[in-house]
């Protein structure tokens, strides 16, 4: 009986002991949970539990938020629109982007045509007009709508001008008009001053999204080999922007792990170190640095200045609050010098208990109770505070408390209206992260390389070299040939390296053509009695044949010669037909075309040294002009026939082998190998040796002055008003517009 009572004795210790050690156990993984949750909040700024469920989300997005860092930057962001629409939308050129009927267009709904000039400037005068109204925060929502609506059908009309911050100014804006960003520092919040002084946390989460994504996509795209290897942007570091670096590396390595490796880096990881608070401040330094370069380096308008505009999105939401206080702080200590130290001791005080209750009843309110003491502590501060700017801050924490007590009075969980918004946001998200990825879809759009810029977030990836283009139109009834400047009826040569475009070039240089023949022909007729030129009939076909390169490699032709542009099939969401593929298997060779170009430099300052690739079957017609001497073909892959107008039989040339050119007159390179020849001219270039006797080409100098550029702004804003004041007196009074000419497509 003694034993049993013992061993019943020692299990039932033994038991205490293993419930004694499983309630320490539990409790240090509590504790380590707690820990976890409570830096996690202290990092992110809610709960770890607020992302267990939908509907949590759901009232965390909708959690009431001081919104004056999102008032601030709405302003700034509005001040670089208002600047943008004169500049980069083309305001203050908008005669010569816009006014001229023949000129060719690319707008993404094929088919779409421009209005006239007049109502052009009408639209853009709307849009101006929006941007102001989203800058002062004056009618806030029709003002967004005034600019949105514009914007993007602009957008639509001419995709040759995409860029990727393009993109993102219609998308911000438009992001901007489902938020109440006109609640602090607007005239709105003037006009309605006793209303809510809150704003939901879901309205910092999507833009500040936005920004992140321009970031982290950016640095996605450059983790290609393409950019990794320093193909995309060589030579950059010769700007003085990169003076500094130079003091410790060369001119390669600058490029290579200044513009490329850190350019990667940079854009991948700044957006995390911005959303954290201890590395905030050394992120934003770097960032500020990174756009001041760009907007030196790059002609991107008004790109770096919205990024600057928008970084605060990253800082606590009450920051221009407190920046507005210390500022009244300091006013009033340096005009009340002999006040005691009794009563600075009192406001200081005041001053703190205001901070604190402004940051719990706005930035992170955590539950009911908190809320209503948080008030209650508001009003008491209200009594005590003497001064009328004290009263005036204390009444919009009470504005803000009563947003907050509302808002957890009126319902305990999400509404429909909530979580469908809510719903429509991480929708925004996903396509945001969908949509450079989607060209697998949208194939009429890609090239060598995938979709159009705008929302790829690739600009800059790809360096393009454009040494040739070639445009021939063949009369079908005269058989006939003629060829066109490349230049003729466009701006830029966007078109030149998208089938898409290259397409729509010739449907609009065939309907000009038609119309200026009968314009000639009908002014001939009239004042001579016989014509100068056969007549062009309307049975024409339009063939392009364009020379470039990418990144280093061989000049190759991109779309196929013999290929009608006017009949071909096309379609959005078909590979383009008629696209030459990109010769990636001489990728290999770009290292030895960078030690042969070396080569070929080290023979003389003049000489210079052309990369050439075609395919089997394919030949080059090509004009040497007298001011190269010394030019050579060599060929270093395949095999092709040299053909001129001297030696009409054609000479056979190897791997390796050479041949000198005359020059002043067209020579033939016909690929006869079964696989791509490559071949390389080699020259000297007269044109070089006297520019070089009139000074060395050392660095590349700033552009212009920033006084003259800031002069240029000004004329810039003064031509917008004049062609806003011409569109009104045409429609009004029927006045004749003045209208400049673009002398590239005369």
């Amino acid at each position: 009986m003694w034993r049993k009572s013992r061993k019943l004795a020692n299990s039932e210790t033994s038991a205490f002991g293993f419930e004694k050690e499983c309630n320490k156990h539990v409790k240090q993984s509590l504790g380590v949970r707690y820990s976890i949750e409570k830096n996690f909040e202290k990092l992110c700024g809610f709960q770890l539990q607020d992302l267990s469920s939908f509907e949590r989300f759901t009232l965390l997005l909708y959690r009431p938020t001081d919104p004056a860092s999102l008032g601030v930057v709405r302003a700034l962001f509005g001040l670089c629109m208002v600047l943008d629409v004169v500049e980069e939308r083309g305001l203050a050129d908008i005669d010569i982007k816009w006014g001229e009927p023949l000129d060719c267009h690319f707008p993404l709904i094929h088919g779409m045509k421009p209005p006239p000039l007049a109502w052009i400037t009408v639209i853009y005068a709307v849009m101006w007009m929006g941007a102001f109204g989203i800058m002062l925060g004056l009618h806030f929502k029709l003002a967004c709508a005034c600019f949105v609506f514009p914007y993007w059908y602009i957008f639509l009309l001419d995709k040759s001008y995409w860029n990727n911050h393009t993109y993102l100014y219609g998308i911000v804006t438009t992001l901007l008009w489902g938020t109440e960003a006109n609640k602090y520092f607007a005239l709105d919040a003037i006009k309605e001053n006793g209303g809510s002084n809150s704003v939901p946390l879901w309205n910092y989460f999507i833009v500040k999204f936005q920004f992140f994504a321009l970031y982290f996509l950016a640095g996605l795209k450059k983790s290609s080999a393409e950019w990794l290897s320093g193909y995309a942007m060589t030579n950059l570091s010769r700007h003085w922007v990169f003076s500094p670096f130079k003091l410790f590396l060369t001119t390669e390595q600058t490029d290579f792990f200044i513009v490329h490796w850190f350019a990667f880096i940079f854009d991948l990881t700044v957006g995390f170190w911005m959303l954290f608070e201890r590395t905030r401040i050394p992120a934003m330094v770097f960032c500020t640095a990174f756009h001041l370069m760009n907007s030196r380096l790059f002609n991107i308008g008004m790109f770096p200045y919205v990024c600057l505009a928008t970084m605060p999105l990253f800082c606590n939401v009450d920051w221009p609050r407190r920046f507005s206080s210390s500022l009244k702080r300091a006013s009033f200590f340096s005009q009340n010098e002999a006040t005691t130290s009794c009563v600075e001791s009192s406001t200081k005080s005041t001053d703190t208990r205001k901070e604190e209750s402004t940051k719990k009843l706005i930035d992170e309110p955590s539950s009911q109770e908190r809320n209503e003491s948080s008030c209650d502590e508001g009003n008491t501060d209200a009594d005590t505070v003497s001064s009328i700017e004290a009263k005036n801050e204390q009444e919009s924490i009470r504005n803000a408390c009563k947003g907050v007590r509302g808002t957890r009075l009126k319902s305990t969980g999400a509404t429909k209206q909530q979580k469908l918004v809510v719903s429509l946001l991480l929708f925004h998200v996903v396509l945001q992260f969908f949509l450079p990825y989607s060209h697998f879809i949208t194939k009429g759009y890609n090239n060598w390389v995938p979709g159009l810029y705008g929302y790829s977030w690739d600009m800059m990836v790809h360096a393009w070299d454009t040494i040739l283009v070639v445009i021939k139109v063949h009369d079908n009834v005269s058989n006939e040939d003629r060829y066109l400047d490349p230049k003729a009826w466009v701006a830029s040569d966007r078109w030149e390296k998208h089938g898409d475009m290259a397409r729509q070039y010739a449907f609009c240089l065939k309907d000009n053509l038609i119309e200026q023949e009968k314009h000639i022909f009908k002014r001939d007729l009239q004042y001579q009695p016989r014509t100068k030129w056969t007549r062009l009939s309307t049975n024409l076909s339009i063939y392009i044949d364009v020379w470039c390169s990418l990144n280093g490699r061989f000049q190759q032709r991109m779309f196929d010669p013999t290929v009608d542009l006017l009949t071909v099939d096309w379609h959005p969401f078909k590979p383009i037909s008629f696209l030459m593929p990109l010769l990636s298997q001489y990728n290999s060779y770009r290292y030895k075309l960078e030690e042969i170009q070396q080569q070929v430099y080290t023979w003389s300052n003049d000489t210079d040294v052309l990369f050439v690739a075609d395919f089997p079957g394919m030949h080059l017609d090509n004009y040497i002009a007298k001011n190269f001497t010394n030019v050579s073909l060599t060929v270093l892959e395949g095999q092709v026939t040299y053909s001129d107008e001297q030696q009409l039989k054609g000479v056979i040339l190897s791997k390796e082998s050479s041949i000198s050119i005359k020059t002043g007159q067209f020579h033939r390179v016909k690929t006869t190998s079964a696989y791509p020849a490559c071949y390389m001219y080699t020259y000297t270039n007269r044109d070089k040796q006297e520019s070089d006797t009139d000074g060395a080409i050392d660095e590349l100098k700033e552009p212009v002055s920033i006084s003259t550029e800031i002069l240029y702004r000004i004329e810039n804003w003064v031509r917008a008003m004049n062609h806003i004041a011409n569109a009104f007196f045409y429609l009004v009074y029927n006045v004749p517009m003045v209208q400049r000419v673009n002398i590239n497509v005369t």
